[in-house]
Parts: C-alpha cells; sequence; structure tokens
C-alpha cells in the first residue's frame, strides 16, 4: 500500500515561479499549487441588498471633506443633498427680513430696531473686507438704501406731508476712479416722477473711513408718467380727504398738467453750487461685500444699502 505521502504527490504537484531575474529580484520564488477539487460557486442571495454609489458635496472641514463610512463597508461616502447656506448669508436674509413694513428705518418699532441692531452687530463682525477702502471696486455702482436710523431722512420719507406724493428710492451711486458719490431721491407723483440730487467728491481718511464734500445739488427735470390713476381718497396730515366729487375736476387738469410738464421736461436739470466749507461729512463702512453694504455717519446713524441688481432686493 502507498505511503501518504505517495498518495498526496498523485493530487497536488508545486511548480516553482520566479517573479524576476534572480539577481535583481526582492522578491523570493513563489509555490503555486493546483487544486484537483474544484472550488465551489459563490452565493448570491436575493436578500443581500447592493451598495449604493452616493456622492457628497464637500465640506471645509478639510481638503477632501469628513469621511463617513459606507453601512456595506465599502468606503463610500454619504450624500448631502446640498451645500447649505453659511452664517453670513443666514444673517444677511435675516436682516433684509427683518425691514419688512419699516418703510427703510421709517416705520420701525424699539423691538425691531433692536433686533436690526443686533443682526448688525453680527454681521460687522465677521466683515469679509474689514479694509473696505483697500477694496475700492466693490463699492463702485449703486446702492438703494434699503434702511435708516438716520432722523434727518424721516421727514423726507413720512407719507403725511407729502400728498399723492411717495419717495420711489434712495440710492447713492460711487465711482471709485473719480472719486465721486452722488446721493439720490426719486419722487412719483401723479404724473411725473422727478429727483433731487447731491453731487460729492470723497477722499479715503482710514482703511474704514472717507471723507465727503458736497459740491452741487441738483433739481431733476419732471418726467411725465403714462397716466394719472386717481386715488378714491388720500391721507392728509392723518385725514382722509375723500377725491370722488373731484375726480371730473382733477381729470382736466391732468390734461393741462401733461402739456406743462412734457415742455418742463425737455429742459435740462437745474444745478446749484455748494459753496459752503463746512458741507462736509464723513462715513465709515463697517461691512462690505458684492451686495450688502452697512455704513455709519455723523451721530452714530447707521445705513444699510443693498447693491443695485442684488436678489436681496426682491427676497
Amino acid at each position: 500500500m502507498a505511503s501518504l505521502s505517495q498518495l498526496n504527490k498523485l493530487h497536488t504537484r508545486t511548480l516553482s515561479v520566479p517573479l524576476l531575474n534572480a539577481t535583481t529580484s526582492i522578491f523570493p520564488p513563489i509555490t503555486l499549487g493546483i487544486w484537483t477539487k474544484p472550488l465551489g460557486k459563490p452565493r448570491i442571495s436575493a436578500d443581500i441588498p447592493r451598495p449604493v454609489v452616493c456622492v457628497r458635496a464637500l465640506t471645509d472641514d478639510d481638503e477632501w471633506g469628513p469621511e463617513k463610512e459606507d453601512p456595506y463597508g465599502g468606503g463610500i461616502a454619504v450624500a448631502e443633498a446640498e451645500e447649505k447656506p453659511s452664517e453670513i448669508e443666514k444673517l444677511k436674509k435675516a436682516l433684509v427680513d427683518s425691514f419688512y413694513g419699516t418703510d427703510r428705518g421709517l416705520k420701525a418699532t424699539s423691538e425691531t430696531r433692536a433686533e436690526i441692531v443686533e443682526l448688525i452687530t453680527q454681521l460687522e463682525a465677521k466683515n469679509p473686507n474689514p479694509a473696505p477702502t483697500d477694496a475700492l471696486t466693490l463699492l463702485n455702482g449703486k446702492w438703494i438704501l434699503a434702511y435708516t436710523s438716520f432722523a434727518g431722512l424721516f421727514p423726507l420719507l413720512s407719507r403725511g406731508t407729502l400728498p399723492l406724493v411717495k419717495v420711489e428710492e434712495i440710492s447713492q451711486t460711487i465711482d471709485s476712479q473719480n472719486f465721486t458719490v452722488q446721493n439720490s431721491v426719486q419722487f412719483a407723483g401723479p404724473l411725473t416722477t422727478t429727483s433731487i440730487s447731491t453731487n460729492a467728491k470723497f477722499e479715503v481718511r482710514s482703511p474704514k473711513r472717507v471723507q465727503i464734500k458736497f459740491e452741487e445739488g441738483i433739481i431733476g427735470t419732471p418726467q411725465l408718467t403714462d397716466s394719472l390713476e386717481i386715488p378714491e381718497n388720500v391721507e392728509f396730515l392723518g385725514q382722509k380727504i375723500d377725491l370722488t366729487p373731484f375726480k371730473g375736476i382733477l381729470t382736466s387738469v391732468q390734461d393741462t398738467a401733461s402739456s406743462v410738464v412734457r415742455t418742463i421736461s425737455s429742459r435740462p436739470p437745474l444745478k446749484i453750487p455748494i459753496s459752503n466749507s463746512n458741507a462736509q461729512s464723513w462715513l465709515l463702512t463697517t461691512y462690505l461685500d458684492e451686495e450688502l453694504r452697512i455704513s455709519r455717519g455723523d451721530g452714530g446713524s447707521v445705513f444699510v444699502l443693498i447693491k443695485e441688481g442684488s436678489s436681496l432686493l426682491t427676497s
């Protein structure tokens, strides 16, 4: 009877195969086994779920984002639906939302003002441009006033003192190449729109502060609107005045006024030089990015302005 070692030799044989030349290889010869018994086929069960490949947006935690283990051990990162808004974006939206119903600050309650001050303070602490005068290109363009605590503008904003006339827009246009600033207030009336503006020069005095010197005032020529919409009543000095009995008269006046406005609108705007050496002011920019600017002026008043074309104006 053959010995056990002889039987083993009948079932298997070995072959030594050097991976590389013996003089250059750093690996020893590997013995390959030739199996006489076939391997079983792998079992596939319908109960075992297949791994799902997901894609995850990178975050700022590290270069590749935080790693999360796949529940099936495949090392696939778990997907996050979309990038979350930054803390600054949340603060900006909350600030703009807090302006609702305040009429640029005129009608803000003490509670709303306190909320606005807190949001402004938080944004100023996260200012992405701590030296705004070093980023003058960001200051370029037209900025729309969204909120102010400057009491000097409140009489202008008050609708009770301007029957049938409302403030359409208050803006500031900056040209950093020519160091000019234009402040403008646009009015809308029953028949026309017009504006009152001031032109000024500015000088950089610090990383945040500019000195402004006003040079001239401009009264724009009225521009005729398409038609006159006569309301049923108007509020004047706290009392409602019924205009229904006067609609016929007002329609006649409209035709005459339209003719006059057409004549006036063809003339150039009226410019008034400002020679007063005291017609100066300073402005401190405490927050600045591509669409939002926060400035502080004389007396601690605050101005929040939004860049023309920004989605914040429609949010």
